[in-house]
């Protein structure tokens, strides 16, 4: 039988169940604090993110290709949108919203969300790194310079966290703590940093976002970089997101099917909420390794108890301590780092250049702030390596006939950009007899600089009176070869 959790089958199991549903509660309230400062970076009202993050959650669960993803209004989405809403006004930010949904359902209509299979596994244990640090320096802001009490109140989260599995599982230790905590700052009246403090909590549910900018070429001018820009960084972390998901629970997903819906669900955010988002790592990080969750159940539930929360329990929501959540996130934070991959004698085994590759992706997203910035630095500078290794692999032999009538090179290797350079040093012009083959049996032609390289090396023979064949090729190469040669001029 599969251990596999499905929908119908923790429906069936109550401890699955109830392990699917706390899960959810425990991730929405260590995700309200995150929205509600996400919203004062883009320059949104508070409720406005909040609600935004009620429509992704739950359309993401019903359409979304990762369960146990949680997506909502996000930091990386605020950053790209605040520069718009600073600049134009909050009413631009609806058609770049739509525009970076219709953007993202092409992109995963399209199957372009295969390219996820580039990301070396270096940039990916370097985002995994990067993501633990940045979720832990996120919450230092709220245990710095705050009155003694809430230190105390700090310390009794982290040992409830700590104490609470010895003896029970059944409800995560995160949540206990929490409503632990939040019960003494009320019972006891003790003033200390809250949510409320992040950003005011009305409890009204907005209505639909109106359009109120003129829909014409002038709005699209002002819109459209801002829209791919939120629709590409915010597939880039909902599809890391995903696969660092695959890679926790050991199933696959639909990278496709999360572009499209994510696209969709942005939509549908930005008329109703009025922001666009994107996967929330940390807090799904929370939700699938801490809580254990792995159905849509845990998502669904976490977008109806956040509306729940936003409705009917905003004063009680705006009154737990900041402290508490920090603690339960720095907890997510330092379990998310994969500590094996910065072991000495990990780093000793490991070769230099996916150490580089892993240790310049965490410094470039730690000093950004952003993760997709640090995987395209990772990603190119793993390319660019990983060439430089490649080009060095090509091995040419020569070999001349007892009569010394003809010469004959065999190329070993493959022959692209970064290998075929350097091809034309390899042969002896001046030396060689009159008749020359080249062996390209064991090498294949991948792009047109091999081509011009191997041009210019008939043309050199040609210069000292040798004639030249080139032998071996396979079917691939041989069109490939024949489509361009002699196109690239003298």
């Amino acid at each position: 039988m599969s251990n596999t959790v499905t929908v119908l089958r923790a429906l069936r199991s109550p401890r699955l169940l109830s392990r699917e549903v706390l899960a959810g509660m425990v991730t929405t309230l260590a995700l309200v604090p995150e929205v509600i400062s996400f919203s004062i970076v883009a320059g949104v009202d508070p409720m406005v993110s909040l609600v935004a993050s009620i429509v992704l959650a739950i359309t993401m669960s019903i359409l979304g290709g990762r369960p146990g993803v949680i997506t909502a209004a996000a930091g990386s989405v605020a950053l790209v949108i605040a520069p718009l809403v600073h600049s134009h006004g909050v009413q631009y930010v609806l058609p770049a919203v739509i525009l970076a949904g219709i953007v993202q359902i092409v992109f995963g209509f399209a199957g372009l969300a295969r390219l996820m299979r580039f990301i070396p596994r270096s940039v990916m244990i370097g985002f995994v790194n990067a993501l633990g640090i940045l979720i832990f320096l996120a919450q230092v802001p709220h245990v710095i310079g705050v009155p003694w009490l809430a230190y105390l109140l700090f310390a009794l989260t982290l040992a409830i966290i700590f104490i609470v599995p010895r003896f029970t599982r059944a409800v995560p230790s995160p949540l206990i703590a929490i409503v632990a905590v939040t019960a003494i700052v009320i019972i006891a009246r003790l003033v200390v940093p809250d949510v409320a403090d992040e950003g005011p909590l009305t409890g009204q549910l907005p209505g639909i976002t109106p359009f109120l900018v003129p829909l014409d070429l002038d709005t699209l001018q002002i819109v459209w970089p801002t829209a791919l820009s939120v629709a590409f960084v915010g597939l880039m972390e909902t599809l890391l997101t995903a696969k660092l998901v695959d890679d926790l629970t050991d199933t696959p997903s639909h990278k496709g099917r999360e572009s499209w819906a994510l696209g969709v669900s942005n939509i549908l955010a930005g008329f109703y909420g009025g922001i666009a988002g994107c996967a929330m790592i940390g807090q799904t990080v929370l939700n699938v390794k801490t809580g254990r969750a792995r159905t849509r159940i845990s998502t669904t539930v976490a977008g109806v108890f956040l509306l729940a929360l936003v409705t009917g329990l905003s004063s009680i929501m705006g009154q737990i301590p900041m402290v508490a959540l920090a603690a339960v996130m720095m907890i997510v934070a330092v379990s998310t780092v994969d500590w094996h991959s910065v072991k000495p004698s990990t780093l000793r085994r490991m070769p230099v250049p996916e150490t580089l590759v892993m240790v310049v992706t965490v410094v470039v997203v730690v000093a950004t702030g952003n993760l997709a910035y640090g995987v395209l630095v990772g990603v190119v500078l793993a390319m660019v390596l990983f060439a430089r290794r490649v080009a060095h692999v090509i091995a040419v032999s020569r070999t001349v006939a007892d009569e010394g009538d003809a010469a004959h090179y065999e190329v070993t290797g493959p022959l692209f950009f970064g290998s075929s350079n350097d091809l034309v040093d390899r042969f002896s012009y001046a030396d060689d007899p009159a008749l020359v083959t080249i062996d390209l049996s064991r090498a294949q032609i991948w792009d047109a600089s091999t081509v011009a390289a191997l041009d210019s090396i008939e043309n050199k023979y040609r210069e000292h009176g040798v004639s030249v064949e080139i032998a071996g090729l396979d079917e691939r190469s041989t069109v490939f070869h024949q489509r361009l040669t002699g196109r690239f001029g003298a």
